[in-house]
């Protein structure tokens, strides 16, 4: 499959003459917050403060292979919270829209506004926007009616946060990290945690995470929430610590409606105006997730680094029998599970696990010749190819993957994930 742009082109010229006739509506705002900032003063990615591109990727190594901050950096908590005694590693590595190659960053990722984390975030967090954060692991803060901590299957497995202005332009970001972000705006801080890489008691700077964050159009925004509401994302609309909810009627309408979870077991795909593709798994659609990918992407060979542990999912080729399938989306082709990544001589794990050197980024390649997709998921491979509950583990549950075929990024991210594979049986 080609990352299709759905008349993105059309829709973009529309929705100018649209602006230009003066027909734009503006929505309501909930109390306590105000108007978001002006239509041309849309949230973007940002690399730094004040330094905006169309995207970013980042990579946040695990605490054995790259532990602190690298040079002795001063941990902070703008964001709230107290600098937490656990092991840590937010050393990290980037690559955006203006230069795609892969390059270490410097000091403690997600904690300033000279890292596009930490930037991104800041700008979203101290200022008016509308805004959406869903994550299924909040841990009570704040509470998620039917969950204690972490919401399970069917829920969404899927972490991140939109925000948006009055004409409904704004950003994504994807996030892998349990119990953050968990407030979106400064006004409604996290009663109980913090709200900082680093300064959450949930350790989730010990093992490796990713980070992916993207421009949208209002148009993209309709299509991202489309997306996370087919995916049964955990959020709650009328709690203003995660949801503020405003702009035009139709992103409203949209906001209101999330938190609940979608009966659908059709996936959907489409392409965003910036190049990046969406895909959206549904809880009902029980399947194994990357092998899912592989198949929307005409059966391209993967390579994938998750969150890999009980129930495994092992590395599957071309002609591996898949009992938990779904004949509308075709065929499969090789899935291979990597296990240990590298980065400037430095070897590091990729399995999932409780300790310092594992992995909870969930990022893929394609390997087939002449792809160069690159894949930022929300789904671990857990689960099950052909056992009696095919709704085992994530094949039961959620989740997105965006793909960006850039070839420079692709081959650096190749190179990061490149070492040991996971066999294609158990021992």
């Amino acid at each position: 499959m080609k990352i299709e742009t759905l008349a993105v082109q059309f829709k973009i010229v529309l929705r100018a003459a649209i602006v230009i006739l003066g027909l734009s509506i503006l929505g309501s705002v909930p109390d306590g917050i105000g108007h978001a900032r002006a239509a041309g003063d849309a949230p973007v990615p940002l690399l730094e403060k004040g330094h905006p591109v169309d995207w970013w990727f980042v990579f946040k190594f695990n605490s054995k292979a790259f532990p602190g901050c690298g040079k002795n950096e001063q941990r902070e908590c703008p964001f709230g919270g107290e600098v937490q005694n656990y092991t840590f590693g937010q050393q990290f590595v980037y690559a955006s829209s203006e230069s795609p190659h892969l390059q270490k960053g410097g000091g403690c990722v997600g904690e300033t506004t000279t890292d596009p984390l930490g930037a991104t975030f800041d700008e979203v967090y101290n200022n008016a926007y509308y805004y959406v954060i869903w994550n299924d692991q909040f841990y009570d803060d704040p509470p998620i009616t039917g969950c204690t901590q972490s919401c399970g299957s069917p829920w969404g497995h899927s972490k991140g946060l939109v925000a948006w202005n009055e004409q409904g332009d704004g950003l994504a970001l994807q996030v892998t990290t349990p119990s953050w972000p968990a407030a979106g705006s400064a006004n409604f801080p996290r009663k109980t945690d913090g709200n900082t890489l680093g300064c959450v008691k949930d350790d989730d700077v010990k093992v490796s995470q990713h980070f992916f964050s993207f421009r949208l159009t209002k148009e993209d925004l309709i299509t991202v929430l489309e997306a996370i509401k087919n995916a049964s994302v955990v959020t709650d609309p009328t709690n203003s610590q995660i949801v503020n909810n405003g702009g035009p009627v139709d992103i409203q309408s949209l906001v209101a409606s999330l938190g609940t979870k979608s009966h659908n077991n059709a996936l959907t795909k489409n392409g965003l105006s910036t190049g990046v593709g969406i895909i959206s798994k549904p809880s009902a659609l029980h399947v194994p997730p990357w092998q899912m990918v592989s198949a929307v992407l005409d059966g391209v060979a993967l390579r994938a680094a998750t969150w890999w542990a009980s129930p495994q999912i092992y590395s599957t080729n071309a002609n591996t029998k898949i009992k938990c399938w779904d004949d509308s989306l075709g065929k499969a082709g090789d899935v291979e599970i990597a296990t240990t990544g590298q980065w400037d001589g430095q070897d590091f794990g990729l399995k999932g696990g409780p300790g310092p050197d594992f992995n909870h980024a969930k990022i893929g390649v394609s390997t087939s010749p002449d792809s160069h997709y690159s894949i930022f998921g929300d789904m671990n491979q857990q689960g099950t190819l052909s056992g009696s509950n095919c709704a085992s583990s994530q094949n039961g549950r959620g989740g997105l993957f965006y793909v960006l075929d850039n070839e420079e990024l692709f081959n650096d991210l190749t190179n990061l994930i490149k070492g040991e594979s996971a066999p294609t049986k158990a021992p």
